[in-house]
Order: C-alpha cells, then structure tokens, then sequence
C-alpha cells in the first residue's frame, strides 16, 4: 500500500507522520509531498530518510491515499487530480467540508457515510470532531435540541504562524507576520477566522454546519469561538438543550463507554479536563459534567483535546485506516 502526505513538512503533516509511526501501518511505500519551498527537504521515517517531492509528482506515483494538510488552495486544485487516478483524498482543510456529495467523517461517529465511490473525504474542524465525540453519544440517547458553545483554541490552531506570535510576544518581541490582529500574549482574542456578513467568524460557522452534517440533523447551533495564550489544546465550553430528560449518572455512564472519550470529573478534589493533559492525546476528555438548573433537559460540559492530533491529524489517519479495512486496499 502507497500512502502520500501531502503538506508533510507543516505543523499538521509532521503530526500525520508521527501518527502513521504509531499506528503501524503495512506501507509498500511513503511519499512526502509539500510546496516548492519544501521540495528537496528531508524527513526521516522508519530508520530511512526520505526526500520531500512536489505534489505533481506525487500524483504520478498513484498512492493509494493521500492525506492533504496544505491549505483549501492546494486541496481544490490538487484534489481531484488524485482523486481521477483512483486515490483515495483525505482532506484536513476547509475546502471539501460544504461540498453535498463529500463525506465529512469523524471516524466513531459516521464512518459509513463513506462508500467506495468517494474519492475526496473531508476532514472536519477541530473543534467541531472534539465536541462531537462528547455529543454524539448523547445526541443518540437523548436527541439534543440546541447546543450553545464557547471554544477556548490554542494558538497551534493558527499553525507555526500562531505559535510563533506567541513565542515571541512572551519575549517582548513583535512577530513580522502576526497570525492575529491583537496581540495573543497575555490576552483573549474572540475571533477565529474572519468575520462573516451576519458577524460571526468562519471558526464559529464551521461548528454550526459541520455539526449537524455529520450528524444529519437539525441542532440549533450557536457558537464564541475565542483564542486564548496556550501553545496547544482546545477547550469547549458546551451548553446542550435535549428533546428528552437525562439522568446525569447515565450521561457519565454513557460518556465512558465511549470509545475515544475519557470521563475525567471529580471537582470536590479538583479534576477536570486542561490543555496540558491533553497534549500528544488521541482521547477527548470531558469533564465539569452537570445539569444545568436555568432550562429543563439542559446538560453542561467542560471538552478538551490535542487539537493537532484527534483535531486533525489522527482523525485523518483513522479514516486512512477504515478505507483500508472497509474497500480492502
């Protein structure tokens, strides 16, 4: 089996190469493709160093799949030139997401969206995989109605670009292509992504469409997305109106049975879910479980995850790896 990173030398596509170490997966052959600037790097994988190519020739080499981490630009241009070689495209950009005939999959929660006619898979936003693993399996049990949401996004959201600013505003230097219109160090910015006509942000856009796609519904959604100074780590405040009465013991039974969700909730001795925990973990934790008094049927939880790897780049490898069992590549 052939598989092609395409973006490998990002913050993103160094997180897919980590991930595929991990997993074990039996590869013929690896293929690291990035833009010009990259071509010619190299990176070293199982004991080999392998030298960076373009993404035209990646596309000649036919990979089995190929994993996009470079950006919407790249994806819509390269995309379907992979795809009509008969590459599966696993896309981790916002391109594909809106797209009616492109699963948008979060491995555990709607796999089978995908059939062996797609070609192009989108990966969704990191913050919308992270509260859906919470969601889903309470969605399932209890039909949520209305999700209120405030996302707490570390700066690696922004790629290296975000993690420099911050690096070096913590110095007292400035940063010659800020990732933020504020400074980031020592401060919140409540804006991810750029404005839209209706005020708000693309950020918070994604997690209303996203969410109900994956989950072919129809929650009213709302969402604050809000940058905060941490190198890594998302946090998801999340306010859920349901259809049907829950039993909060039942809610936490419910979440630790999930697979990929670690029930992490004690506050009498101060255990809750943080972005330090979270870091280099493929697991969504959640935590600050409770009933919220204000509305009948209203539940609240504390969400956080390693937004590069079960945000973005495990995800992708996750649906690399049900292609491969599911169409036998």
């Amino acid at each position: 089996m052939k598989i092609a990173i395409i973006g490998a030398t990002g913050l993103v596509g160094g997180k897919m190469i980590q991930v595929l170490k991990e997993q074990k997966l039996r590869l013929d052959e690896i293929i690291f493709a990035a833009s010009e600037k990259s071509v010619g790097k190299k990176i070293l994988f199982q004991d080999k160093e392998l030298t960076v190519i373009s993404v035209e020739e990646a596309i000649e080499k036919k990979p089995d799949i190929a994993i996009f981490s470079a950006g919407a630009e790249a994806s819509l241009k390269y995309a379907p030139l992979f795809a009509a070689n008969g590459t599966y495209v696993i896309d981790n950009s916002s391109a594909w997401r809106k797209d009616p005939d492109i699963p948008l999959v979060v491995p555990e929660i709607n796999a089978s969206d995908i059939n062996v006619n797609n070609h192009i898979i989108a990966n969704p936003n990191c913050t919308t995989i992270c509260m859906l693993m919470a969601l889903a399996p309470l969605h399932r049990k209890y039909k949520a109605k209305r999700l209120v949401i405030s996302t707490y996004q570390s700066v690696s959201g922004s790629g290296q670009k975000g993690l420099n600013q911050l690096a070096l505003e913590q110095k007292g230097s400035r940063a010659d292509e800020p990732a933020y219109p504020h400074q980031i160090h020592e401060n919140v910015i409540p804006h991810g992504g750029n404005f839209l006509e209706n005020n708000y942000t693309a950020e918070e856009e994604k997690l209303v469409f996203e969410t109900n796609k994956i989950l072919h519904s129809d929650i009213a959604v709302t969402a604050t997305v809000v940058r905060v100074p941490v190198y890594g780590g998302h946090s998801e405040s999340i306010n859920i109106e349901f259809e049907n009465q829950f039993d909060i013991d039942e809610v936490k039974e419910i979440l630790s049975n999930t697979p990929g969700v670690v029930v992490y909730d004690n506050p009498t001795e101060n255990i809750y879910p943080t972005p330090v925990m979270a870091y280099d973990k493929d697991e969504v934790f959640v935590g600050r479980i409770r009933r919220d008094f204000s509305i009948d049927k209203g539940l609240n939880l504390w969400v956080v995850s390693d937004n590069i790897r079960k945000g973005a780049a495990t995800n992708a490898v996750q649906i690399a790896k049900y292609i491969i069992e599911k169409f036998k590549i």
